[in-house]
């Protein structure tokens, strides 16, 4: 248990001493540079950080895989104070002797590729911004057919059921015929006088 504290506490004391030594002093001294207006200040801290940004970046991939190399992690405390100490002039040295010939001669070619991948990502931005923008009008007009479907077939159930209350509501139509009236039942009697008339003048045309 001791072991892992005091492991603990060394990784705290590691972490504390680069965030103070590699970040907060150089930020601090950075910007009386820039009050100041000294060029020559200005230009000693913008050699650090750059420096010390290709270091971080570098870091990223050590810690994987240097992690278990002895004394790793005072090794890079003891390279940040390099780079800051005026004594040694770490940083300027690495940035003359290195990083600017190697920028000087590749500039050209980062420049084009950045702008290749300043145009590929808003491109591809665009493409994505439409390909979003057809996908959320599908979504609406979707959405809007279904709710419509809903609220017709709502409507034609509720017309249904106005439909089938009015029926129950109303009187039956009769099942039966119709009842006779008074022309069928004066046809009935009428028909016998016809057929008497018509024998008598039968009977009357024999005799003569």
């Amino acid at each position: 248990m001791q072991k892992v504290l005091s492991r603990g506490q060394s990784e705290d004391v590691r972490s504390g001493s680069r965030l103070i030594f590699g970040t907060l002093y150089p930020a601090y001294y950075s910007y009386k540079a820039v009050k100041s207006k000294d060029i020559k200040e200005y230009v000693k801290w913008m050699m650090y950080w750059i420096i010390f940004a290709l270091f971080t970046t570098a870091e990223t991939f050590t810690d994987i895989f240097l992690c278990w190399f002895p004394f790793y992690y005072e090794l890079k405390i003891a390279f940040v104070a390099w780079l800051l100490s005026p004594y040694t002039k770490g940083s300027s040295l690495l940035y003359r002797k290195f990083v600017h010939p190697t920028l000087s001669s590749k500039e050209k070619e980062i420049d084009d590729c950045l702008v290749q991948a300043k145009d590929r990502s808003y491109d591809a931005l665009v493409h994505f911004g439409k390909r979003g923008l057809n996908v959320a009008a599908t979504a609406a007009v979707m959405a809007a057919s279904k709710g419509q479907g809903a609220l017709s077939e709502r409507l034609r159930s509720f017309s249904m059921q106005d439909l089938t209350t009015i029926r129950g509501d109303g009187a039956p139509a009769p099942s039966g015929p119709p009842p006779p009236g008074p022309g069928r039942a004066s046809g009935k009697h009428g028909q016998p006088k016809m057929s008497r008339s018509a024998s008598e003048s039968a009977s009357s045309s024999g005799t003569a």
